[in-house]
């Protein structure tokens, strides 16, 4: 029976460690949501500008979030040593991964960059193409940035510390705003760029990001001492091995959900005479979708955090009631959200736009959207609970199920075959995330009992 007073203390833990990284997300999503709004408002009753930065975004996202996911390996590898107190091998961790991470930045940007010509093939509308790829070229830019970010950021995370991140975040979210400003209709001098602004707008708060928290690092003698002797020398293939065995998993996982995505987000593209409507209703309700979303990424990293301190610990059942608050933040949180996206879906995109065909569109997918929001918050805190006791070689082929066979195929299915158009496709989301979720809790149960065994 569920009792408030078991869970109170954990609730508080879990939210003092969430709330800054949420605020950090919300920062996130305000400068995407800010993109968004200035775009639409550059193009007016014309969607092609969301349509490409829909579609540079779309494109750019795939690489983007498989390199994150690598980096997200580093948290749980550094919170079970910070409970154990062991500094140095902490610091083998982070010096490792700042080299790594950032060749990394550096070969997904090549990869990315290798891509542009291939853009056209994707059957989305020439002048959507041709607008959206300055705009992708300057997010390729701002790889390597993002990872020595990502490098600094997951580990402050394993030690617990998630307000750094938050202020950096958002100093470098009001500056892409006022960036934006700037490049997006040409104030004070600047050049008129249009969608290629918000593109420039991005790579400059990205690089002000990495800069800000590394200033950070080094100013704190806490943190300082974890790079005593960095250069090149410190490379371990050994601690190198740890990092992927680790991060790949994460990556290959994170890698496949978001496809799904992705996919659905170029499939909008083949609705022939409509495309660039139905590209433009699904930007905008991506970007709520994306908005609810991090409040789930928020609870779900603050769950890694929790769950690799009790396992460094082998505090098995504090672990298990962690875990469980979590769950309970996040299925609140989704009703809320889900209750939000259905009552406001026709005020909502008039935010964004003035073209009643895209209003109308996008309000439509709003109720699909609302349908996946509780499916969604479940299968992300049970990755973070298996990231957290570093059970993570179970997640990718969990991935491939949910978001390749089924999600994809069968959105495939209702949006064009059955006719059902856009929103088929976002039931597909439905389909899949349901199906992962149910997978990952299977395994969790499964992996908690070997603990309670082995302790």
């Amino acid at each position: 029976m569920y009792r408030f007073s078991t869970y109170k203390e954990q609730y508080r833990s879990n939210l003092l460690l969430a709330l800054p990284i949420v605020l950090t997300q919300v920062g996130q999503i305000l400068t995407q949501v800010a993109d968004n709004l200035m775009v639409g408002r550059y193009g007016s009753d014309d969607p092609t500008p969301l349509a490409a930065v829909s579609f540079g975004g779309t494109v750019f996202f795939i690489l983007f979030i498989a390199a994150i996911g690598m980096a997200l390996g580093l948290t749980p590898l550094v919170g079970e040593l910070f409970a154990q107190k062991d500094r140095s091998r902490s610091a083998a961790l982070l010096q490792n991964g700042i080299i790594f991470y950032t060749t990394l930045g550096f070969a997904v940007a090549a990869v990315q960059y290798a891509v542009i010509p291939l853009m056209g093939y994707l059957r989305q509308p020439p002048e959507v193409v041709e607008m959206a790829i300055p705009y992708y070229r300057m997010l390729v830019y701002s790889m390597p940035f993002i990872m020595l970010f990502f490098s600094f950021k997951q580990f402050l995370e394993g030690v617990g510390n998630t307000k750094v991140e938050m202020v950096v975040t958002i100093i470098a979210n009001i500056a892409n705003i006022g960036l934006n400003s700037l490049f997006i209709y040409g104030n004070w001098g600047c050049p008129e760029m249009g969608a290629q602004g918000a593109g420039l707008g991005t790579l400059l708060s990205r690089v002000l990001a990495a800069v800000l928290i590394i200033a950070y690092f080094c100013s704190r003698p806490q943190y300082r001492h974890y790079l005593d002797g960095f250069s090149l020398r410190v490379l371990s293939r050994r601690t190198i091995g740890r990092l992927v065995h680790m991060g790949l998993p994460i990556s290959l996982q994170m890698f496949l959900e978001s496809s799904a995505f992705v996919g659905t987000g170029i499939m909008m593209g083949w609705f022939g005479a409509t495309a660039k409507i139905a590209m433009s209703a699904n930007q905008i309700a991506m970007t709520l979708g994306n908005s609810a979303f991090m409040i789930v990424m928020s609870i779900g990293t603050a769950t890694t955090i929790r769950i690799s301190h009790c396992y460094g610990r082998r505090n098995i059942g504090e672990l298990s009631l962690a875990a469980k608050a979590s769950y309970h933040l996040v299925l609140a949180w989704n009703a809320f959200a889900a209750l939000v996206f259905i009552s406001l879906r026709s005020v909502i995109p008039t935010f964004f736009t003035t073209n009643a065909e895209v209003i109308a569109t996008t309000s439509s997918l709003l109720v699909f959207a609302a349908l996946y929001q509780l499916s969604d918050g479940i299968q992300n805190v049970s990755v973070g609970v298996l990231r957290g006791i570093q059970d993570v070689r179970i997640i990718m082929p969990i991935a491939l199920v949910s978001y390749w066979l089924l999600n994809l195929p069968v959105g495939y299915l209702l949006g064009f075959t059955l006719g059902m158009g856009p929103s088929g496709l976002y039931v597909g989301f439905a389909f899949g995330l349901s199906c992962a979720a149910v997978l990952l809790i299977l395994r969790i149960r499964r992996s908690v009992r070997r603990l309670y065994a082995v302790n």
